[in-house]
């Protein structure tokens, strides 16, 4: 039975890592995709404004 105990714990990983990619690839997307998108637009842009100033003084 030490083998029972030995694979228990990958199998758990595995199934947890399974889970956590189906829960990420369901949640790509949808309604708020657009809206999450502008927020890092939003932020990538400001990022590289600031980026820009700091240059020119």
């Amino acid at each position: 039975m030490d083998y029972v105990a030995a694979l228990t714990p990958p199998l758990v990983m595995a199934v947890a890592f399974t889970a956590l990619i189906v829960t990420i690839v369901k949640t790509q997307g949808g309604a708020n995709k657009a809206k999450e998108d502008g927020i890092v637009d939003a932020a990538a842009a400001a990022r590289a404004e600031a980026a820009g100033q700091q240059r020119r003084s």
